[in-house]
């Protein structure tokens, strides 16, 4: 549990950490976030983190609350002083605070609201979930239509989260109108066909451009393997070779069983593992 949350340019104790009753965050999911991994003290992919922070805000109009290298500052210090050296740090940022309107356009004088909390994860822990793999279940998936913007709406998501676990599923795979998978309920969605092509949806309004994802995307040509991006359904990935999650927080997680169809042999497959372990020798290490 994170000790210290900064909370509008104050470090405060967990237990007296607030935003105001009508900040639009909390009355209309006004609101970004991003989280990026802790390891070994290091922000992992920050800058490509920071850039999508940066489109999140003007997709939704939102003021910068500062810059970049401010913001950074504030991470730091809240892995800092909360003793973080694996883990992850949650950046979230609100429109601000005004009485409760539908309308915002308007409220010229109003103040972005930034939240800051870090949280330790333990990665033998995580190491050992990923040498046993994680259940899926599919989902009909219910969000918005501008889910490349990192929101804080995630009441579809929770709820979809909520369905896996009672099936003893770790994630929910969503499904769109046309039967193809768009994307985990936190994290993108991925499947190794018989041919050993990596297959994953092409980003779009209907997903988010994970960050993992993307740095995953460099290995895979650095590693000179098959990438297509295109929709798949979730017959095809019960079909599949093997099957795999990306995300900040779990980086690259097998996937051995879809609803209640084992995939593979229903264990976590070798490219797939392979994969995972050589990811951090790709991704950016912040080292300042």
């Amino acid at each position: 549990m994170a000790r210290i949350i900064y909370v509008n340019g104050r470090y405060t104790p967990w237990a007296e950490a607030a935003v105001h009753a009508e900040d639009r965050g909390f009355q209309f999911g006004d609101a970004i976030y991003e989280v990026c991994e802790v390891r070994d003290g290091h922000m992992i992919d920050e800058a490509r983190h920071m850039q999508r922070l940066e489109r999140s805000l003007g997709e939704l109009k939102i003021a910068s609350p500062m810059s970049r290298s401010a913001l950074a500052r504030v991470m730091r210090e809240t892995i800092r002083r909360n003793r973080v050296t694996n883990g992850s740090v949650y950046l979230q940022v609100s429109r601000g605070t005004r009485p409760r309107d539908f309308l915002f356009s308007y409220a010229t004088d109003m103040t972005p609201t930034i939240v800051c909390l870090a949280r330790s994860l333990s990665r033998s822990k995580s190491e050992a979930g990923a040498a046993v793999g994680i259940g899926v279940r599919s989902m009909p998936d219910m969000r918005w239509g501008r889910c490349d913007i990192k929101t804080v709406m995630l009441l579809p998501a929770s709820l979809a989260k909520e369905a896996a676990k009672e099936i003893g599923a770790k994630e929910a795979w969503l499904v769109d109108a046309d039967g193809f998978v768009t994307e985990g309920a936190s994290s993108n969605a991925w499947i190794i066909d018989k041919n050993g092509h990596l297959i994953t949806r092409a980003v779009g309004n209907d997903l988010l451009c994970g960050i993992t994802r993307t740095t995953l995307i460099d290995l895979i040509r650095r590693q000179g393997l098959e990438l297509v991006e295109r929709p798949f359904t979730i017959a095809e990935a019960k079909a599949a070779r093997e099957a795999f999650t990306t995300s900040a927080t779990a980086i690259v997680m097998p996937v051995v069983r879809i609803d209640d169809v084992p995939i593979g042999n229903g264990a976590p497959g070798l490219l797939t593992s392979k994969l995972r372990g050589e990811f951090h020798s790709v991704a950016e290490v912040s080292r300042s």
